[in-house]
């Protein structure tokens, strides 16, 4: 409240004080020169009891909440008093009277300052309980503190809580990709120095002349093998990139999901059946139409179809099934990997997650960035990714909105 604003609530107090004042000697036929006395000395006291008041309320305004209470408890009576004596020394009462009135004056002032104390304790445990929550708020732990008695003050308690609460999430998220990024590190150091590694010996051996002839045709094509190995994980670096710093241009159009999926079964069928993975498509009719971004939904399936393949064990299935409900169109893939560890599934979306080796004996695991591109290109569609164990398998399910 402003000073202006609390002067003009002290005038209009005090204007209505002197109403009063002026009713009730009219009631009374007191004489007009007594009314006027009666009513300057009751606006009067009330306005110096008042401004006495507010000036002890500056005073104590960084000291306790009992202090205060206590002042806002006292004013009132101390104000009535005030007003009878200058009452009794215009002889508007007797001295018995007056008497009678301060000790009754006396009284209520100190049942209002028993009563203000009271509140004052209670608001006083209420804002030490409101500081050790805020104490207590680190990030670790969301925390929560006993409801204080008064309605803002509960409502600050609850806004806390919740800032706690958003503070906990927040810094558990945080720490997930922290650890995320050190693997991310970790892999694709590993991923870089392997062929570089291989890259650098069969070029020395090329140089040198330790080749035989008949081979040098083999080492080239494994210089190619590797060096389209190092093109994709530089690309899927290069991708990730864009979401992490949300970059990412999205161009949207039209399309057909079936027309997606048979350009992305066609494009994985040469991978799938030099392992002996069969490939499979179903579309629910009628297919279904989505404003999306063909390149990046390509590479999303193209991901989905690289990862159930590198999964499914030879003489497996890979089957991609498209369709839509009343809420999204969906496309899902199901493959013959033999499910996912339940201490791991929460995590295939992770940055640089590739689970358990064990689960694809002689492969080569990619490079971990494949899933977690695929959710981050769902996400900017306003789409939903997820995975659960079906039939043996693995099913990747991929929602997106329709027009």
């Amino acid at each position: 409240m402003t000073p202006r604003v609390r002067f003009a609530v002290v005038a209009v107090i005090a204007a209505v004080i002197v109403g009063i004042a002026l009713v009730v000697a009219t009631a009374n036929r007191m004489p007009g020169d007594d009314v006027a006395t009666l009513a300057l000395i009751a606006g009067g006291a009330a306005a110096a009891s008042g401004v006495i008041g507010a000036l002890v309320q500056r005073l104590v305004r960084h000291r306790s909440v009992a202090h205060q209470a206590l002042v806002v408890a006292l004013t009132p009576p101390v104000a009535t008093a005030v007003g009878a004596v200058f009452a009794a020394r215009a002889m508007f009462v007797s001295h018995h009277d007056l008497v009678a009135l301060l000790v009754v004056v006396s009284a209520s002032g100190g049942v209002g300052a028993i009563v203000g104390l009271g509140l004052a304790e209670r608001l006083g445990d209420a804002a030490r309980s409101l500081t050790s929550l805020a104490t207590q708020i680190d990030g670790a732990t969301s925390v929560r503190a006993d409801r204080p008695p008064t309605r803002e003050l509960a409502d600050l308690a609850d806004q806390l809580a919740a800032t706690s609460a958003r503070l906990a999430e927040a810094t558990a998220r945080e720490r997930a990709l922290e650890r995320s990024r050190r693997e991310l590190v970790a892999w694709v150091s590993h991923d870089l120095r392997t062929p570089l590694a291989g890259i650098r010996a069969m070029v020395e051996a090329l140089e040198d002349g330790l080749v035989d002839p008949e081979d040098v045709g083999r080492y080239h094509r494994t210089l190619g093998v590797e060096a389209d190995r190092l093109a994709g994980l530089v690309d899927d670096l290069f991708e990730l990139s864009r979401i992490e710093s949300s970059t990412l241009q999205l161009t949207f159009e039209r399309v057909r999901l079936d027309d997606v999926v048979s350009d992305a079964l066609a494009s994985a069928q040469p991978v799938a059946a030099a392992k002996g993975v069969r490939l499979a498509g179903t579309v629910h009719e009628p297919a279904p139409v989505v404003e999306v971004a063909p390149a990046e939904l390509n590479r999303v399936m193209r991901n989905l179809l690289d990862n159930a393949i590198r999964h499914t064990p030879t003489d497996g299935a890979v089957v991609v099934e498209t369709g839509a409900d009343d809420d999204a169109a969906f496309i899902s893939v199901l493959d013959s990997c033999g499910g996912i560890p339940s201490d791991e599934i929460d995590r295939v979306f992770d940055l640089a997650f590739r689970g358990d080796p064990a689960r694809t004996p002689g492969e080569r695991g990619g490079g971990g960035l494949g899933l977690a591109i695929a959710r981050g290109f769902v996400e900017a569609h306003h789409g939903e990714i997820d995975v659960l164990n079906e039939a043996g398998g693995c099913r990747f399910t991929v929602r997106l909105p329709l027009p």
